[in-house]
């Protein structure tokens, strides 16, 4: 006779709460880091963050935005057993964190282009303020794109196991998977104004 596996949902769920509280502090940090450099050399920040694209910007807002619903469509169709909406609702989410990856690679390669990353001639010969911003700048979206990236395969491996028939704990899994992917939605919410709007 075997036994079934055991499962602590609660715990999962506590554990990944106390993940997400680690992330906001992390980017805590870096928002705060950004807060004091600003207030150092305004005119800097706003020469500086005047050159980054506002398009795209806006764009990668729409899409983590419209991906923060098809997650949560997709976690309340997996509670109702819509397995082909989840499966869809998925497709639509990781879609999104591409697109989103690809235009951040677009406007990363066009500064770079432009001689505009740490360490740079151009930075180095400019305003010591430009050059910590775009250090900032570089390092908080980057993390924050590796972010995505780990969320967009964690919300495939999740698709995958549903699609293969699994159900043991699989809602579980989603809702975690789900509060992880909010949270990278979230820090993109700061990030957005921050760098791209108040400046």
């Amino acid at each position: 006779m075997s036994l079934a596996p055991h499962r602590d949902e609660a715990g999962d769920r506590l554990g990944m709460w106390l993940f997400l509280f680690t992330e906001l502090l992390l980017f805590g940090g870096l928002f705060l880091l950004y807060g004091v450099y600003l207030a150092r050399t305004p005119e800097d920040f706003i020469r500086a963050g005047g050159e980054l694209d506002l398009v795209l910007g806006t764009a990668n807002t729409v899409l983590l935005i419209t991906s923060s619903l098809t997650v949560a469509v997709a976690v309340s169709a997996l509670q109702k057993g819509a397995r082909s909406l989840t499966l869809g609702m998925l497709g639509i989410t990781v879609l999104c964190a591409l697109i989103f990856l690809v235009n951040k690679g677009f406007e990363w390669r066009a500064k770079i282009d432009h001689d505009i990353y740490p360490g740079s001639k151009r930075l180095l010969a400019g305003e010591g303020g430009e050059s910590v911003f775009y250090s900032l700048y570089y390092l908080t979206t980057g993390l924050h794109a590796l972010h995505v990236l780990l969320g967009a395969a964690l919300l495939g491996w999740v698709g995958f196991r549903i699609r293969g028939g699994r159900r043991d704990g699989e809602g579980a899994v989603l809702e975690n998977v789900g509060l992880y992917w909010h949270l990278v939605d979230l820090v993109w919410i700061f990030i957005f104004p921050l760098y791209y709007l108040i400046l």
